[in-house]
């Protein structure tokens, strides 16, 4: 999703090609200012391209679409009737999202998600619902059913005064209608509400302890005065071979925090299945990221507030959709369908440049062009600060730094993030520079240039006017805006930073929650840019909505360069696949991990576990060709390199299965087909091998769902002793599957051990995550539970 759709990278493939060679050899050494200019020029003799381009946007329709609304309602009330109100409420949201802007319809979305999310227990957010359906009008036939849920809700939450007021105006509008036999239904509930209340007010329920998160120490932190967002035991410094980087200027210790900063810009990548099928009703109803998460803050949905504009873009709350609006969907908002199909780089390049101001874009491209030379490479341009360590005064010789010498996360240190120009495949290159004019072409078009240079602000919600003669030749404004976003999207390739969360597999509401790390956004974080990659890195990042947080993964020495893994990491991969992946920084990684496999020969730990065992003695297979040899001399058995591999994707093929068989809940026929998976792979795969300990992991996950603690805590074990191997004892690899032993112990009773594992996962993730995180705060609270039971039971286990 970071590059435009296949069929446009092919059609500027194919007019690539086309071109004449002086023409091609131009294009591939102009600078951004050029590239721009005849790229304008390109795209208005090709009308063609422009048309195609228009026919892909089709095919991801992001207005609204009211029989879209109509058909996603219906399946919604069929899940409810079925009791799958989880599936009922995001089938709702889809509705709501499609329904018009005052129409009656909207409202009768939210009372019937109001009504899901009353059976799922969240009794806030149902009357937030409820709120929404009265303040859209909602049908009189609706009401009396609505108040009866907004009472039960008030109930819920020990409102009594409220619930009260609410059934006296039930009882009202009942009596006011006169045909008492029309609402003998909600009567009785009603009856049966005004019960329970009654029983509350005379039996009041104890006041418990406050449920609240455990508060942990609270974090030493002193900002540096240098860097924005930055801890004082940082200093930033620069040299020809590393550029600029972030040292340490005092002694870390594992798990301090180094810096936490805010994206200055970040884009919800929107997942799979966004592409209808053939036919008008083939509705999507799947979920995405674009369903599961805020459009603004990126916080989790249960209650999606759809754009009154678009289809695409969901809230978490009407201020984000208020600030969204403000900020830059205003402009964003018809375009929906054509920033889909140039992908999230394009997208991410048009909301910096909205953010950043044009006063602030132009200001900063008119600089750039009298060194446009230099600025290829502005860091040529640099004082060494080999002098100053403290990287004080020093520091306003660094591009991005203003004139008091401070690093901010601004939109003038993320311009002055390297764009490599000239390295980039002229090829690539072209394909951005279409794609950044069409984007550009399109809000000339749409009459969005006067909200794009802030030169006045469109009314909320108000669809923008069609200029009266749209014209093909692109305002000198409007190329600023172009060539600004393609050196962002050129940016990008090295500095575009993913945003990740871990994400619930499965449903979620078993006694053990089974998280991956997903990618959700693709953000610009100038301060954590600063970072340099090791493949063996010093630093741990998490995410906390658009919040990036560095820790120190480990001691790092005073002096010692501050690292960071840009995803090729010496434990997942070999030396020749890391630097394969790294080739697209423009730079070759000379990392401990990678000087010591490279210059050495000795075959990487990834290699040595993750390998073929001889089918016949067990013993490793070697050899770089096709055909591999048993280690042991004595057996002398050699193997098909393909056939083994083709035995490992039939592998995990079968495993696959077992997964989906255990999510209909055919937990007995999935614990068959692993362990026949798990006989299977011990024929040709190292014992150490990590799909052998992700087998572990999943019979672990299938007993844990039987209530077979024992068996499952066994399983997992086993499987933590490879993911040791494999990342090491204080991983956060090694953190998470810990946390999960945590959870089946406890559950399981297994009181003492559960308080060992509870206390060393805890030692582990606070260092990637912090004592405040989630993971940290679920471990408390179950040392706390154990640590109350009596003490009988805590000295039998």
């Amino acid at each position: 999703t970071a590059l435009p759709v296949a069929e446009w990278r092919g059609r500027t493939a194919r007019l690539w090609a086309a071109l004449d060679t002086e023409l091609r050899e131009r294009l591939a050494v102009a600078s951004l200012h050029e590239a721009v200019r005849l790229g304008c020029d390109l795209l208005r003799t090709e009308e063609e391209e422009e048309a195609a381009l228009g026919q892909l946007c089709h095919q991801v329709p992001t207005d609204k679409r009211p029989e879209a609304a109509s058909w996603y309602r219906e399946q919604g009330n069929r899940e409810f009737k079925r009791g799958r109100y989880q599936d009922a409420l995001r089938l709702y949201s889809k509705a709501a999202s499609h329904e018009l802007p005052g129409s009656p319809e909207v409202s009768v979305c939210f009372a019937n998600r109001s009504a899901a999310l009353l059976h799922l227990g969240h009794f806030e957010v149902c009357l937030e619902d409820i709120a929404r359906a009265e303040s859209h009008g909602c049908p009189d036939r609706l009401l009396p059913k609505v108040l009866l849920r907004k009472a039960e809700c008030l109930l819920c939450l020990g409102r009594l005064q409220d619930a009260q007021d609410i059934l006296r105006v039930l009882e009202s509008k009942i009596a006011q209608d006169g045909v008492m036999t029309a609402h003998l239904t909600r009567l009785k509930k009603l009856s049966h509400l005004k019960v329970k209340l009654g029983e509350k007010e005379r039996c009041p329920e104890p006041a418990g302890e406050a449920r609240g998160s455990i508060q942990g120490e609270p974090e030493i932190w002193e900002e540096s005065n240098i860097i924005s967002g930055a801890s004082s035991s940082l200093s930033l410094s620069f040299d020809a071979e590393r550029g600029r980087h972030l040292v340490a200027s005092q002694d870390i210790v594992a798990g301090q925090r180094l810096v936490r900063e805010e994206a200055f810009v970040s884009v919800l990548c929107p997942g799979e299945s966004l592409l209808l099928q053939d036919g008008d009703t083939a509705w999507d109803i799947g979920a995405t990221n674009a369903d599961l998460y805020c459009h603004h803050c990126l916080r989790q949905l249960l209650a999606s507030v759809p754009c009154q504009g678009c289809s695409y873009a969901k809230y978490c709350s009407q201020e984000c959709a208020d600030v969204a609006w403000q900020r830059y969907h205003s402009t964003e908002c018809s375009l929906g369908a054509l920033l889909l199909t140039l992908g999230v780089f394009c997208h991410v390049a048009l909301r910096t440049v909205l953010l950043a101001g044009f006063a602030e874009v132009s200001r900063l491209v008119a600089w750039s062009h009298h060194g446009d030379k230099n600025l290829q490479n502005p860091e040529t341009r640099c004082i060494p600060l080999s002098e100053a360590p403290e990287a004080g005064a020093g520091s306003r010789g660094i591009p991005g730094c203003g004139s008091n010498g401070r690093y901010q996360s601004s939109y003038q240190a993320l311009f002055h993030l390297l764009p490599h120009t000239e390295q980039h495949n002229p090829e690539h290159k072209f394909l951005c520079t279409l794609s950044v004019v069409a984007i550009c072409k399109q809000l000339q078009a749409a009459g969005l240039e006067a909200a794009v240079l802030n030169q006045e602000s469109l009314q909320q919600w108000s669809k923008p006017k069609t200029c009266e003669k749209p014209s093909d030749e692109l305002s000198p404004e409007l190329k600023t805006v172009a060539e600004a976003m393609l050196r962002h999207v050129l940016q990008l390739q090295c500095n575009a930073q993913a945003i990740t969360v871990m994400q619930e597999l499965g449903p979620g509401d078993g006694a053990v929650v089974d998280k991956k790390p997903v990618r959700l956004a693709t953000a610009f974080f100038p301060v954590l840019s600063l970072l340099n990659h090791s493949c063996c890195p010093n630093t741990s990042v998490s995410f906390s909505g658009t919040a990036a947080t560095v820790r120190a993964s480990q001691p790092i020495s005073s002096g010692q360069e501050v690292l960071h893994c840009y995803g090729p990491h010496w434990c997942r991969m070999r030396v020749v696949e890391r630097q394969e992946l790294l080739s697209q920084y423009f730079f070759k990684c000379r990392c401990q991990a990678c000087v010591k496999e490279l210059e050495s020969g000795v075959k990487s730990v990834v290699s040595i576990r993750n390998s073929f065992c001889c089918p016949k003695c067990q013993a490793q297979m070697q050899g770089e060709e096709d055909t591999l040899c048993c280690s042991n001399e004595a057996c002398a058995t050699s193997a098909s390199r393909d056939l083994l591999s083709g035995r490992l994707q039939d592998l995990q093929q079968q495993i696959k299965k077992a997964l989906a068989m255990l999510r209909v809940g055919k937990a007995d026929q999935a614990i068959k087909m692993l362990l026949k998976c798990q006989m299977d792979a011990g024929t040709f795969l190292s014992p150490e091998h990590l799909l052998m300990g992700e087998m572990e992991d999943h019979l672990a996950q299938v007993y844990a769902t039987l209530g077979k603690w024992q068996e499952a805590a066994r399983h997992l074990k086993k499987s933590i002793e490879i993911v040791e191997m494999h990342h090491g004892p204080s991983s956060v690899e090694t953190g998470h599957e810990l946390f999960k032993l945590a959870q089946i112990l406890f559950n399981g009773f297994a009181v003492s051990e559960a308080l060992s594992t509870i206390q060393r996962a805890e030692g582990i993730l606070s260092v990637h995550f912090g004592p405040q995180s989630a993971q940290i705060q679920e471990l408390q609270e179950m040392k706390a539970c154990l640590s109350q039971l009596p003490r009988n039971i805590l000295q039998r286990t």
